[in-house]
């Protein structure tokens, strides 16, 4: 009885030993998976009883961060922070890890060093590439088929691709969807729709994946163009640029007729001035004449001798030049 007692009593010192340590309490609510882009922060919970002594996360099998009950929590890198919360008998860290990236996918676990008492998690880090179709707009004409392309580049994991034709989903049959693997473990994925249009359309592709709140998307206007209406438009075009072109020439032709008929009427002015200039210059040259004769006479009558008839016939002479000079010049004098 000796021996059974003093082993009775050392399973209760050690029991009790452990329970000061805080091995003798559970967790209640361990961290669940999470799902979040690259750039963004992941936050996991850890509930255990009251009466806890130390808390341990490990990322990737690796203790990040640790939390003592009488000191509170040891924070060894930035990355790696946490925040507490205690209600009624139940003690929650949240362990809250900044700046995720691709390659931190892994496992998350919260430890109270107990045999048996830990609870894991897995963070999925996600990365949201870009997604485009090369032109914004297109013209189609009746019958006319297209294929319109739609790229992402850059993705982790390769994005979820669908159509949407002016908010209606467009059945996976009228496109197709190829994945390839990028660079640096991103993913790429070509999408072609194949349609043929009967009216305008805005057409969106979406791509998705689970960190998105909403599909990422790009969009692009199909203008449809009916072969009626467009041989209409051509006609009414030609008709507009003829009677364009019949007012052009009117006022052209109607000016021109302004100009002719401003030329003739100074024409016939210069005409008429001139007319009436030649009229003077004879009225005057024969009124010369008349006057030269009757000079002669006059002077033959008053004056007989020699030198008199010589002095009278130089003078006579002298006006008639005069005149004959006026005749030749007078184009220049005028």
């Amino acid at each position: 009885m000796g021996r059974f007692q003093k082993f009775t009593l050392l399973l209760f010192i050690v029991s009790a030993s452990l329970t000061g340590l805080g091995f003798c309490y559970s967790i209640v609510n361990g961290p669940t998976n999470a799902t979040v882009l690259a750039g963004s922060e992941a936050r996991f919970n850890c509930t255990v009883m009251k009466g806890w002594v130390i808390l341990i996360w490990l990322f990737k099998a690796n203790p990040v961060l640790t939390v003592i009950s009488s000191q509170g929590p040891i924070e060894t890198s930035g990355r790696f922070t946490s925040q507490n919360y205690t209600n009624n008998d139940e003690f929650t860290s949240e362990l809250i890890i900044h700046n995720t990236q691709l390659n931190d996918s892994g496992k998350i676990e919260c430890s109270i060093q107990q045999a048996g008492e830990s609870s894991f998690a897995f963070l999925s880090v996600q990365v949201n590439g870009s997604l485009f179709i090369k032109n914004s707009t297109l013209t189609v004409k009746e019958n006319e088929t297209l294929e319109i392309v739609c790229e992402a580049l850059g993705w982790a994991p390769a994005p979820d691709i669908t159509w949407m034709t002016n908010d209606s989903l467009i059945d996976k049959s009228r496109y197709v969807t190829q994945q390839s693997q990028g660079s640096n473990d991103l993913h790429n994925a070509l999408s072609v729709l194949t349609l043929t249009p009967t009216d305008t359309e805005i057409l969106t592709c979406l791509a998705d994946i689970e960190a998105l709140p909403r599909p990422q998307n790009a969009t692009i206007t199909v203008f449809f163009v009916n072969s009626t209406l467009e041989n209409g438009y051509s006609e009414d075009s030609i008709s507009t640029w003829v009677i364009v072109l019949a007012v052009v020439f009117s006022v052209v032709g109607f000016i021109l007729l302004v100009i002719i008929i401003v030329v003739v009427v100074r024409c016939c002015c210069l005409k008429k001035g001139k007319f009436q200039l030649q009229r003077k210059q004879m009225a005057v040259q024969k009124k010369g004449k008349g006057m030269v004769a009757k000079m002669r006479d006059t002077f033959q009558r008053n004056h007989s001798t020699q030198n008199e008839s010589l002095e009278l016939s130089l003078l006579l002479q002298c006006l008639q030049s005069s005149l004959s000079v006026m005749q030749i010049y007078k184009p220049v004098l005028y």
